[in-house]
């Protein structure tokens, strides 16, 4: 069975409070611990280098993906498990994608932002069905989180769209959730596919991603 797969969005950089690195390399090292993998940007600065210097040290499988451009800006990481270059920003998000079980972020700027809000969206138009996390260390989010209940308040996000990302300031416990969700919705999907008539396809590819993203 392959391992429980998470895309780890974070900074290139560490941000100004050490709470931020240190819950990075706490996710690195716990995904290495339970014998986890951790798919994210392919960097080696910043949390992104932190994330996936903890994971590796800890026994993860690193899958970075990263396009030619930022190889250089980014500095690829030269020692994950598997480096993946690719040549746009559409084709790194939608293969990191493709490769994870469930996703989850981590304090960062608006790239790290626009990725989770991108998946998130993906996620409620039905382009997947994985689970996806917010990591809300030092609450560095606590900003973000009120301007959202603000978009659920004008009319702008129903209740049940906002309830799909998972909000925790714990790592342990978010990764707990994150695992408990994606068996849920596989088992779901299981169900789903058997009331088919032949079973086909539900629209969605390979990597449990829509294609048509």
């Amino acid at each position: 069975m392959a391992a429980f797969s998470v895309c780890v969005y974070c900074g290139s950089r560490t941000g100004n409070d050490p709470a931020f690195e240190a819950a990075a390399r706490e996710v690195g090292r716990q995904i290495g611990l339970r014998g986890w993998q951790l798919v994210y940007g392919g960097g080696s600065t910043g949390l992104m280098g932190a994330v996936a210097d903890a994971a590796l040290a800890h026994g993860a499988s690193v899958i970075g993906v990263i396009p030619h451009r930022l190889v250089q800006r980014e500095l690829g990481h030269p020692g994950l498990t598997d480096l993946q270059v690719v040549d746009t920003m559409h084709e790194r998000k939608h293969r990191m994608a493709m490769q994870s079980d469930a996703f989850l972020a981590l304090p960062g700027g608006i790239g790290t932002m626009e990725e989770i809000f991108e998946v998130w969206t993906w996620r409620q138009l039905g382009y997947h069905q994985k689970p996806l996390g917010l990591l809300n260390t030092a609450g560095y989010y606590d900003d973000l989180l009120n301007f959202i209940n603000r978009s659920r308040d004008g009319g702008f996000l129903w209740p049940d769209v906002q309830e799909l990302l998972l909000l925790d300031t714990q790592v342990g416990s978010l990764l707990d959730q994150l695992q408990t969700d994606a068996l849920r919705l596989n088992a779901l999907a299981a169900l789903e596919a058997q009331k088919q008539t032949p079973p086909g396809s539900n629209g969605i590819g390979p990597g449990g991603v829509s294609p048509d993203i």
